[in-house]
């Protein structure tokens, strides 16, 4: 998965572990510009890892947990199939 692929946007995932955040909450605490965290904002949301709501002129992001489930579930599955494939030249 792209979205997985940059160390910033598994940063932003990570701040959204506790709660919904704003652009601003995740400006003050990666130092990234606004113009940055909207290009990686659109790839998490397009991706569907995160879901967004207006509060006003406000915009919070939180993580799609439903997402990161199948995600986890589809990893797990990787898992249990290639501890269980037998090899070719075994």
């Amino acid at each position: 998965m792209v979205s997985f692929s940059d160390p910033f946007r598994l940063e932003i995932i990570d701040l959204m572990m506790d709660g919904e955040v704003c652009v601003c909450d995740i400006m003050k605490l990666t130092k990234l510009s606004q113009s940055r965290i909207s290009y990686h904002i659109k790839i998490l949301k397009e991706a569907g890892l995160i879901s967004d709501r207006q509060e006003g002129r406000w915009v919070y992001y939180s993580l799609n947990k439903e997402s990161l489930f199948l995600i986890k579930e589809w990893i797990t599955s990787l898992t249990h199939y290639s501890s269980n494939r037998k090899r070719c030249c075994e």
